[in-house]
């Protein structure tokens, strides 16, 4: 038996489809009908009208299909708390000096703990949503392993490292043997509307990247916190705006000249100093990681071999986790790695687990807390 056939949802199990009103959430939902699941569509309804998703177009595409393929169809708002859990969370980092990542809380706490929560109240086991994931069992251990889409360029298990087993064990993600392409094929066979709908790249609340000003709008004391820019050597090269500006390993809009290419490579948020050096700064050998989350359950005994990758487009890189007694983890890689930054998320992906057909493997992950060797800790 194929290892993933174990965690799909069975004939006439009612389960909720997160509907985003995009054309992966709609195949989703037409392909759990396809299963003979009994579907109900949800679409959360998070930061209002000027989201690039989950907006109110979205709810209505969402609806359209829905009906097109006969299924019950709800908006549930969390407006509210997005506010507070993602928006407000994402501007606080930032004026820590960190650079957030809310993808990965929007994933765990709204497509999962909310929506596992609507479930139960429909009377549904399960949640199905169109990432580009994979769960299969561990036929060794009989626990459930999170792994790499078959589609790469479209992998979503970055933003994923926060589910437990229980949740992975009610959870179903149809799309994660297809590629982009083969969805809107099928999207199109099937006559969804969604089918050729652009999707946005960009943080939802984001408007154009424009983080800085969701920043100031969310807490508008940014505006009035300036600082100094200094070298490694604590040289003052100039003033800046605000802490919220920067990021480690940004080159431009640093607001200074200098005959060489200057790069971020420390903020610290409490004295209002942003740090620039030459690209060698940016090299880091080890990384500390802290609010690990394990997909087994449990950290491993011993050090372990893995890829981490320490944003959501980075190829990842060969390391060490050794586990701290604190639940953190300390990375070490095996080669320097450049611009690792506090706020993203370093997320550990197995390096000698056999997959039949591919697909590494998540042991989990966890929040960048600092980083050695090439810039100060």
């Amino acid at each position: 038996m194929n290892p993933a056939e174990s965690v799909a949802p069975g004939a006439d199990e009612r389960i909720v489809v997160a509907m985003s009103g995009g054309v992966d959430s709609s195949l989703a939902a037409a392909l759990a009908v396809e299963q003979g699941c009994d579907v109900v569509g949800v679409t959360m309804q998070l930061s209002g009208s000027e989201s690039r998703c989950c907006s109110l177009a979205d709810a209505d595409d969402a609806r359209q299909v829905a009906t097109a393929l006969g299924v019950r169809f709800y908006v549930a708002s969390y407006a509210d708390q997005f506010r507070s859990e993602v928006i407000e969370a994402f501007a606080d980092a930032y004026l820590a000096g960190r650079t957030p990542i809310p993808c990965v809380a929007c994933n765990k706490r709204f497509k999962f703990d909310h929506l596992l929560a609507r479930a139960k109240v429909f009377g549904a086991s399960r949640v199905a949503t169109g990432h580009y994931a994979r769960i299969d069992r561990d036929p060794a251990t009989g626990l459930l392993r999170l792994r790499r889409a078959r589609d790469l360029a479209k992998d979503q298990t970055y933003f994923l490292f926060q589910l437990d087993q229980e949740q992975l064990e009610r959870a179903w993600f149809p799309l994660g043997d297809m590629t982009k392409e083969s969805v809107r094929a099928r999207a199109r066979s099937l006559g969804l509307r969604t089918a050729d709908k652009p999707e946005s790249q960009e943080i939802c609340f984001v408007p154009e990247g424009r983080y800085v000003d969701v920043v100031e709008q969310v807490r508008p004391e940014a505006a009035m916190r300036r600082g100094e820019l200094v070298d490694e050597a604590g040289n003052v090269l100039g003033t800046h705006p605000g802490v919220h500006h920067f990021t480690v390993g940004q080159r431009h809009g640093l607001g200074i000249s200098s005959p060489k290419k200057l790069y971020v490579s420390h903020i610290d948020a409490e004295t209002r100093r942003v740090t620039v050096g030459d690209a060698s700064a940016l090299d880091c050998d080890e990384a500390r990681v802290g609010a690990v989350s394990w997909i087994a359950g449990a950290p491993p005994a011993a050090p372990v071999r893995a890829r981490v990758q320490v944003r959501h487009r980075h190829a990842g890189a060969a390391a060490t986790l050794v586990s701290e007694p604190c639940g953190g983890v300390r990375v070490a890689f095996d080669e320097p790695v450049r611009a690792v930054s506090p706020g993203q998320a370093a997320v550990f992906y197995a390096e000698d687990v056999p997959c039949d057909d591919g697909g590494d493997v998540l042991l989990g992950g966890g929040w960048i807390e600092g980083s050695g060797s090439g810039r100060r800790p």
